[in-house]
């Protein structure tokens, strides 16, 4: 613990896009065929480095079976509101979330990345006994605790009540219960974010375990029985105010990228596919005159593709679907980036109009027809997934691997571990980095990537920046 605020807390978006570049990034990695435990790898991103674009540091978990998934700091720059109950609070630990396990691990990143260790291990138990839930998901740094969203609820198959959101204590890392006092119609859950300021949430939906854990169940897809509703949240009063259903064919609805600036009522979330023609989709929702709205306001279309190009899963479609697997907000606004993992392409939008993004940029790389490889003649199974962009909004992160039963129905040739880098342009644009290219041990793919000192998917901001 520090006596002043920690450095790597930054009041507004404009002020973290000035802050010193990364020199290290945290990657997880998981086991698909769960015969050895996950792992978190260090990377030297440091330009110039003697082990730049590889692994200088990783830390192997004790058990099996946990599959990592989307994990982020016990503390950020939301730690800097006024309704902060930790005013001393530094980011230091890293909390790792086992979606198959329902385990927790807590990483401790000081006194250096390069020694990063084994913190505490928060058993499922644990997570069972105080809020109901299971699968922990996604994890994010609020001014008075760790907020942890969930894919299951009670029961082996996580289908006994709803999954929800629940708080863990950000010093000592004690679960303390479920956060909704009323949650409305929510019964399926995915990814959370908010609007500090501006006091509200807002969650989207994928699944139940049954439908994602041995893999897609195409009857249930073709019968738009995934998640497809938004959910806005009073987050003080810790209840759902608002749902918007975007529409049944409009099948997962994953990530959600309010904007940096608390100013800015709107944001985005990604559609992974439309039931009716296969294309992808952006949305914007925004609140105006107390009420919240949403919109579709970019499509992404099929590329037709031979059969024998394509899994079998997509054979009787003739097509393979963008398939929009996370997407990514830049600091300040402007860009943002989207994963079509299907068709192997990163897209590039500028949103500085949110309800009319422009296509400014593109790279291919992967993709389950294209097979595009790296800059470098290295082969890039898989496509862009999860996606990760520094603070400067320069360099855009991203990983190969969705989850491990998906990864194989839609990749089933197989799927090597790697992360690359794209360097952006001044007015926009996208090229690899032909001398960034990360490839891991034998066995494991990566997923989520964080930034040393904070990143455009883990900060919340509570003041406007002020644009000179």
């Amino acid at each position: 613990m520090t006596m002043r605020p920690d450095s790597t807390f930054y009041a507004s978006p404009r002020l973290a896009m000035e802050a010193p570049a990364e020199n290290f990034a945290y990657t997880l990695l998981l086991s698909p065929d769960f015969s050895k435990p996950d792992a978190l790898a260090v990377i030297d991103v440091k330009p110039g480095s003697k082990t730049y674009s590889q692994i200088v540091h990783t830390v192997t978990m004790p058990n099996k079976g946990d599959e990592f998934h989307h994990f982020g700091w016990n503390a950020c720059s939301s730690a800097l509101s006024p309704l902060a109950g930790h005013a001393f609070i530094e980011r230091r630990f890293l909390v790792i979330p086992g979606i198959r396990s329902s385990r927790i691990y807590v990483v401790d990143t000081k006194p250096s990345p390069l020694e990063a260790k084994i913190h505490k291990i928060i058993e499922p138990e644990e997570v069972f006994k105080k809020t109901g839930y299971s699968r922990p998901h996604t994890i994010h740094c609020g001014p008075e605790g760790i907020y942890v969203s969930t894919l299951g609820g009670g029961g082996k198959d996580g289908t006994q009540g709803p999954p929800g959101v629940f708080i863990m204590d950000c010093e000592t890392f004690d679960v303390l219960g479920r956060w909704e006092i009323d949650r409305g119609p929510q019964t399926l859950h995915y990814d959370f974010w908010w609007n500090l300021p501006r006091d509200y949430m807002v969650t989207s939906e994928w699944a139940l375990p049954p439908q994602f854990e041995n893999g897609i169940v195409a009857e249930d897809l073709l019968a738009n029985k995934y998640g497809h509703r938004l959910h806005f949240w009073d987050l003080r009063a810790r209840r759902n105010v608002q749902t918007i259903d975007l529409g049944a064919n409009h099948q997962m609805a994953l990530e959600v990228r309010p904007a940096h600036d608390p100013v800015r009522e709107y944001g985005f979330v990604g559609v992974v596919v439309d039931t009716t023609n296969l294309e992808a989709s952006i949305w914007t929702w925004w609140r105006e005159g107390g009420k919240f709205h949403a919109e579709k306001t970019a499509t992404i279309p099929p590329e037709p593709a031979p059969k024998e190009k394509l899994p079998p899963l997509l054979q009787g479609f003739g097509a393979v679907p963008p398939l929009v697997t996370d997407i990514d907000l830049s600091m300040d606004d402007r860009f943002l980036y989207v994963s079509c993992w299907g068709t192997g392409e990163m897209r590039q939008y500028d949103v500085r109009d949110p309800r009319k993004p422009k296509l400014a940029g593109s790279v291919h790389i992967g993709g389950i027809a294209r097979r595009t490889p790296h800059p470098n003649g290295k082969p890039y199974a898989g496509g862009p997934q999860m996606v990760e962009i520094s603070r400067d909004g320069k360099r855009v992160y991203w990983t190969n691997s969705l989850y491990s039963t998906w990864d194989d129905q839609f990749y089933p040739d197989g799927m090597p571990g790697a992360e690359v880098m794209a360097k952006v342009g001044s007015d926009g644009g996208l090229e690899l980095a032909g001398d960034y290219f990360v490839s891991f041990p034998d066995g494991y793919r990566p997923h989520q990537i964080r930034l040393e000192g904070g990143d455009c998917s883990t900060d919340s901001f509570c003041y406007p920046s002020v644009w000179n």
